[in-house]
């Protein structure tokens, strides 16, 4: 064997073995597990402003499936729109944000079994006497986050304008000023911002129904079947009936 040959064994042996190493995911070497967020969708998450941290229902569900895995949950905030792409490049392991598991959605991304059940749902200013559906849209401004369900189908509609937010905060507050004529956005989020400010109502009933997921990437099965395993334990213990009733005081039926 030529000095030549061994040399090149060893450093072809030298580079798979760090490719090697660095491709062990953090939840495993080091039991943190990185969570990608957009923080800006109470009940589900959003950012104490006394802390700065990020807490809601969906960071309550992630930190107990980190506890029975023996995971500490690193939050890493994003805005929805690149959630999916920031996954798909490693800046974190699985994304918690009130996403809704959709046919798209699953051809980037593998979710976990669904943990809770949702729609969307039209919501005007108190004093809207002329919207009473989503059959009134027609001719209307109508604001919805960037990124979500809501705004696709919105977008589906026939009629009406579309304006897109980067949080949904933010279009109930243009709705407040005058400037669109309606919301349209997940039943949950809508009654804790109404609950939270009292200036808007929902009109209509819900215009879908829709399961929330974890995501990670297509190759983390393991990392999925732990998540599910231990989503499966909380509901049975109990957890999840307790954090549902901390955040939205009612039970849903997340099956």
């Amino acid at each position: 064997m030529t000095r030549k040959f061994i040399i090149t064994i060893f450093i072809a042996l030298f580079v798979f073995g760090c490719a090697g190493e660095k491709d062990i995911p953090v939840w495993k070497e080091k039991s943190v597990l990185l969570v990608g967020t957009d923080a800006t969708y109470p009940p589900f998450e959003l950012v104490n402003t006394d802390s700065g941290l990020p807490e809601g229902f969906d960071m309550d569900i992630i930190g107990a499936i980190c506890r029975v895995n023996g995971w500490t949950p690193e939050f890493i905030i994003t805005p929805f729109d690149g959630i999916i792409p920031g996954l798909k490049n490693h800046k974190y392991d699985c994304i918690i944000s009130a996403m809704t598991i959709t046919p798209q959605r699953e051809a980037s991304v593998s979710f976990s079994k669904s943990y809770y059940l949702a729609g969307q749902i039209v919501a005007v200013s108190l004093g809207d006497s002329v919207i009473k559906s989503v059959d009134d849209l027609r001719g209307r401004k109508v604001g919805v986050q960037l990124g979500t369900t809501g705004e696709r189908m919105a977008k589906s509609l026939e009629g009406l304008t579309v304006f897109s937010f980067d949080n949904i905060g933010a279009a109930f507050i243009d709705m407040e000023n005058g400037h669109i004529d309606a919301v349209l956005n997940d039943y949950p989020t809508t009654m804790a911002y109404i609950k939270s400010q009292g200036r808007a109502k929902t009109v209509g009933e819900l215009l879908s129904t829709e399961h929330y997921g974890i995501a990670v990437r297509k190759d983390d099965a393991e990392l999925l079947g732990k998540i599910d395993s231990a989503l499966e334990l909380i509901q049975e213990k109990g957890e999840y009936d307790r954090l549902e009733s901390k955040w939205f005081g009612h039970s849903n039926d997340s099956d």
